[in-house]
């Protein structure tokens, strides 16, 4: 798939994965047709593209402006025909490629012959069923066609944009004494404009829809505006009309001047007059909710660069705009965050009650649970006081409400304003981002969503193209990341790299998802909470979230259809997987009472490409090895140390191999499509073949072994060169990441590894203590992130402290040298480190100018030792010197010292601390010897 189109969207349907299956039966299959069976594949073929490009131009059109019913009733009619001729299509290339019993036992002669000819007479019957079956779609195509010309569906997409009204007119002007939560943000930003500089100056406010920027901006605007010589604030739309926009800009700016205005020429000239206006002025102007970097390289031009203290206010919903806006010496973003719990139930209460004292005992608890699900945004927050508002006073009315957030299907005027802002966001994302956005309502409210796992799930529905000589995983982190920027889901944890490790999406825009995704019967959602089916009965990707299923599943759902199912509870009343002949995607998660028995029919599930099961007592069957379109297979929550069966090794499409611990059979050098397998054991029973196809697997990017071959055995010596050889092999070929583990040396693999694996990012040798850093270690230019256990030295030290681009280190050690009682960071030491955590019984002290960029500090103090090896008079260890440090956690070694020796280094690490940029605020924990717990998170 990596060189692949889009295989399904949103907007199209499976067009994009039917018409490169129509191009392939027409390609290499061709000759295996009727004559005029292929001239009907051709129609079909040539009759959906033209349907494919129409159905993207309507969906660009539908951003501008709502689609007819008409229209948007033909569109889902061809999508919903997408889907029902892959199938016949599927099934068809299924015969053609032979699946079926095959006959090549049968041994020849008359046995033979008659075999062979019942088989022959078998197929012809079966494609002329098909070539019935094509005759029946084509029909249905050629109808389609018809309909679109007589209700002039093309038409629909040129037709007269409608200009709709200004939703962001009642934050410009809403009246300081009604908000709430505004003061602190304002004085903030007025800070960032104010600070007596005379170059013109760019700030950019960032945030999601809804978060008040536009409330934000002009209030800024009426503090200040004064202060200059004159002012404009303009809104934008994500097509602004910039002629509009310049002649808005002149009206306002000049509107204390005599005479009559000039500007109604084309844009070149009313840049000139702009410029001309401004040149010798001290001006502010405020440029609301600006869409894309182009607008603003236009709009700048007219704001030209003078000494006179001139301010320009941006906002924006998206980072990269931001960014590009603001002045490049400042870099001064503003970042917009959420109102905090006490602001928003302020807010809340006062819209619905006038106070919080006000509000009826029977009501608060809920209040407060649907403040929770606005999470601080004052958008959700009034809209859904408005909605209340129009409620009886008893608490079953309003659960009711409570419930609905993030169900899509409260209907209501307010909620209906509220999409509509939202909107524009979702609107202004390129097709393939809604399509990803969309596929995040099958996920349950609040759910923690792993980045890697959500980039994993679009690859197997075919959402991801290839691009720009980035692979598929690499792609999918683009869209996750373009989809943070434009603040449609919120990061939750962080890699110590900065990338985003989890996200959530919030429940306001998670109710406008699960809306347009049911709209478009793209995803259907079933919980204990609500059913949302779509009026066609069809359901092509299925989310249950159910304790019970007797009513779950209607009557008029068929899963004849369903391409992805996703399994959250577990019931023995499920549909057996036999139901699911169509299936590309089936996530069983948090499953644990599932049993191996429900997997008994996945041999059936022939494009099956994605599957992930969360039970501790399942062993997958032998037939997995059937699953030949199988791409990703998750076992991470599985039983640990599991045999695989020995069929996977059929699996030659596998690229991911997901497992806590796992037995390789023989044969897994057949696998090499493998990119990730991780965790692998090796113990005495692993066959020594499977360690040399290791090597095999060239493309592999990611391996974690656990080798658990002891140092007594006597045939060590000769797992140890073959595991060398093929990790060599590897080395030079894709291998970025490892995790070795093991509860014996591995001396082997110190200074044996040659040529060196120059394209790892990140190694984790965990278990044993290395005596030295090896040569082949630390000339590893690209290394991001180490974790190891080795015996320390100044001279180890100072060898971790040249790894050029390290961001993460990870250092444990029980071997200390009592010669060296504390160990210095020099200056311009670990240049790149952000993240330091450091295990060892022996001091650690920072020099000036040591890892300028750490931001994260974990480490040991042994207190009777501070004193006299590094000094009374730095007795926190150089902590001042750490100027990027946001976060500390400080292990205090107490034994031998006294509770005043620690107080005092505690209170010299915390003025230390309070002294750097980001305050940071210590963490300490103390401990003595039969109490030190050592963590092993990375």
């Amino acid at each position: 798939m990596d060189g692949a189109g889009i295989m399904a969207s949103a907007a199209t349907g499976a067009m994009g994965s039917l018409l490169a299956k129509l191009a392939a039966l027409l390609g290499e299959d061709c000759y295996r047709m009727q004559r005029g069976t292929r001239r009907e594949v051709a129609f079909l073929r040539d009759e959906l593209s033209s349907m494919n490009a129409l159905l993207e131009r309507l969906a660009d059109a539908e951003a501008d402006a709502p689609l007819d019913p008409q229209t948007r009733e033909w569109r889902g009619q061809v999508r919903e025909m997408s889907y029902d001729i892959e199938d016949c299509v599927d099934d068809y290339m299924d015969q053609l490629r032979g699946r079926g019993p095959d006959l090549s036992l049968s041994g020849g002669g008359v046995l033979g012959f008659v075999l062979g000819y019942v088989q022959a007479v078998r197929e012809m019957v079966s494609r002329r069923g098909i070539a019935e079956q094509i005759q029946d779609l084509k029909a249905r195509v050629v109808e389609a066609g018809h309909r679109r010309k007589r209700y002039k569906i093309d038409a629909a997409v040129s037709s007269t944009r409608v200009v709709q009204v200004d939703r962001r007119l009642p934050a410009l002007y809403a009246e300081l004494g009604g908000l709430v939560g505004v003061s602190g943000p304002r004085e903030e930003l007025i800070r960032l404009l104010d600070d007596g500089g005379q170059r013109m100056k760019v700030v950019s406010v960032v945030g999601a829809g809804g978060l008040g920027k536009t409330t934000l901006a002009n209030q800024v605007y009426r503090s200040i505006g004064d202060r200059f010589d004159c002012k404009s604030l303009v809104s934008l739309s994500q097509n602004p009309d910039i002629g509009m926009i310049f002649r808005t800009m002149l009206s306002q700016l000049k509107k204390d001047e005599c005479g009559e205005l000039t500007g109604s020429g084309e844009k070149e000239q009313l840049i000139n007059e702009l410029r001309d206006f401004l040149q010798d002025k001290r001006y502010l102007i405020v440029v609301d909710d600006i869409w894309s970097t182009q607008a603003w390289k236009i709009i700048k031009c007219a704001f030209p660069e003078n000494t006179h203290g001139s301010r320009i206010i941006v906002t924006t919903r998206i980072g990269t705009v931001a960014k590009s806006c603001s002045s490049p010496d400042y870099d001064l973003v503003y970042e917009l965050r959420a109102l905090s719990e006490d602001d928003s139930k302020m807010l809340f209460f006062r819209r619905i009650f006038g106070s919080e004292d006000e509000c009826p005992h029977q009501l608060k608890e809920v209040s407060v649970e649907i403040v929770r699900k606005c999470g601080g945004l004052p958008l959700a927050i009034i809209t859904m006081a408005s909605l209340l508002t129009t409620k009886s006073d008893t608490r079953e009315e309003w659960m009711k409400v409570c419930s609905s957030i993030g169900s899509g299907l409260e209907k209501n005027s307010d909620v209906e304003e509220m999409n509509m802002i939202l909107s524009l966001s979702y609107n202004d994302l390129p097709h393939h981002l809604r399509t990803c956005l969309l596929y995040m309502s099958m996920f349950p409210e609040d759910h923690e969503i792993r980045r890697d796992y959500l980039v994993r799930r679009w690859i197997a529905e075919g959402f991801i193209k290839a691009f720009g000589g980035r692979n598929l995983e690499e792609e999918g982190e683009c869209y996750f990341n373009e989809l943070i920027n434009r603040s449609l889901i919120q990061p939750l944890d962080f890699q110590y790299d900065g990338r985003v490790y989890s996200c959530r999406v919030h429940d306001l825009i998670l109710d406008l998802i699960v809306s347009k995704a049911v709209e478009d019967n793209f995803v259907t959602v079933v919980t204990d909470k609500r059913q949302i089916l779509h009026h066609q009965g069809k359901v092509h990707r299925l989310s249950l979230d159910c304790a019970s299923v007797e009513n779950m599943l209607s009557h008029s759902m068929s899963s004849a259809h369903v391409r992805s199912l996703n399994i959250f509870k577990y019931s023995e009343l499920m549909p057996p997987l036999s139901n699911f002949q169509t299936l590309r995607v089936l996530d069983l998660d948090g499953n644990e009472n599932l049993e191996s028995f429900y997997l008994e029919d996945i041999s059936n599930l022939f494009h099956l490409r994605y599957l992930r099961i969360r039970a501790s007592n399942i062993t997958l069957p032998e037939q997995i090895g059937e699953l030949q379109s199988l791409m990703i297979l998750d076992l991470l929550n599985c039983s640990d140390t599991a045999e695989l069966p020995s069929s996977i090794v059929k699996l030659w499409k596998l690229k991911w191999l997901i497992a806590h611990r796992v037995k390789l059979p023989n044969g897994i050098g057949n696998m090499q499509a493998l990119e990730f397998m991780s965790l692998v054991v090796v113990d005495f029973t692993t066959p020594v073949a499977v360690l040399q196809e290791l090597a095999n697997l060239t493309k592999l990017r990611t391996l974690g072994l656990d080798w658990r071959i002891s140092n007594t055995r006597k045939d060590k010596m000769a797992y140890a060169d073959n595991f060398l050889s093929s990790l060599v092999k590897l080395g030079t070929s894709n291998l970025r990441y490892l995790t070795l583990i093991s509860p014996w040396s591995l001396d082997f693999l110190l200074d044996s590894w040659s040529p060196p694996p120059h394209h790892l990012r990140e190694l984790a040798i965990k278990g044993w203590c290395l005596k030295k850093i090896p040569m082949w270690m630390a000339s590893l230019a690209n290394l991001t992130y180490l974790d190891i256990e080795v015996k320390v030295i100044q001279e180890t030290l100072q060898v971790l402290a040249n790894f050029p681009v390290l961001q993460f280190l990870k250092l444990y050690s029980n071997a200390a040298d009592p010669e060296e009682r504390c160990l210095v960071v020099n200056n311009n030491g670990f240049r790149c480190l952000r993240k330091l955590n450091f295990v060892h019984w022996t001091n650690l002290m920072f020099s000036e100018g040591a890892t300028p960029m750490l931001g994260t500090l974990e480490f040991q103090i042994i207190v009777h030792e501070v004193k006299t090896a590094c000094g009374s008079s730095s007795p926190d260890l150089g902590i001042f010197h750490l100027s990027a440090l946001k976060n500390l956690v400080v292990n205090i070694y107490c034994e031998c010292a006294r509770v005043e020796e620690v107080e005092a280094l505690e209170a010299a690490i915390k003025f230390s601390a309070s002294m750097l940029p980001n305050n940071p605020t210590p963490r300490f924990h103390r401990f003595r010897e039969s109490e030190m717990v050592m963590d092993d998170a990375g």
